[in-house]
């Protein structure tokens, strides 16, 4: 394990480590962290991945991480090109595995709001929106959430205007300081980064959750999974995206 690792690269050696070597991958917009994920595993546990891209490209090359998630480099090396209908398509065919999604807002329950504050028939602000995520997270087999930079304001009692949801079975949250599973029976505490404390933790949270006594510590990543994140983002856009 590699002590000099920053919660930025805990966090995408943590995503990585949910990517399948064989799993279908897909991302949406503004998803920089999730496609460095995925580059990070393609090149170390997971060779046999299909990445999806946003962009409408099917495994692109990921030799290095671009800020946007549209950035048309992303179609260098595809080896066809997809339309969204597509991406959808296979979704709902059972056919893509995981998808890291953005929010907002994230409740316990684990509704997500990336519409609005205040209500969808008089807003005070608009956020980006929903882009196809309402279903999309449904048809996923492993839709993952992801809250870069945890705080009260985006993890919440309660959201102001239901996005998403998926009342049939819990999601996994990844943050910035651990990991959650949210769904219908309350929010329970999986993980802590090595940073981050109970206490802390909570201090960041809008809703009460479960954890066990000994909650286990998110490990850190080995130095094969660090050299890959610090070779294909060597402009070090991670850090900027994630708190802690």
């Amino acid at each position: 394990m590699s002590a000099d690792a920053t919660p930025a690269e805990v966090v995408v050696s943590l995503l990585a480590r949910d990517i399948e070597d064989g799993a279908v991958v897909a991302t949406g917009v503004a998803s920089p962290l999730a496609i460095l994920a995925i580059a990070v595993a393609r090149a170390t546990h997971a060779p046999r991945l299909t990445y999806l891209a946003c962009v409408g490209s099917l495994n692109p090359d990921l030799p290095t991480l671009h800020p946007s998630s549209e950035d048309l480099r992303f179609l260098e090396g595809r080896s066809a090109e997809v339309s969204i209908p597509d991406l959808f398509d296979h979704a709902r065919r059972g056919r893509v595995d995981t998808v890291f999604f953005g929010a907002a807002e994230v409740d316990a329950l684990g509704r997500t709001n990336m519409t609005a504050s205040g209500s969808l028939g008089s807003p005070r602000t608009k956020f980006p929106g929903v882009a196809g995520a309402a279903t999309l997270r449904q048809w996923v087999r492993r839709p993952v959430l992801l809250v870069p930079r945890q705080s009260r304001r985006n993890l919440v009692a309660q959201v102001q205007v239901v996005t998403t949801r998926d009342d049939r079975r819990p999601v996994r949250l990844v943050s910035d300081l651990g990991v959650f599973e949210l769904g219908v029976g309350g929010a329970k505490l999986l993980a802590r980064h090595p940073w981050a404390s109970v206490e802390q933790i909570s201090e960041r949270t809008g809703f009460s959750f479960q954890a066990e006594a000994h909650l286990p510590v998110t490990p850190l990543p080995d130095a094969r999974t660090l050299a890959a994140i610090r070779s294909i983002d060597s402009r070090g856009y991670r850090d900027q995206l994630v708190g802690a």
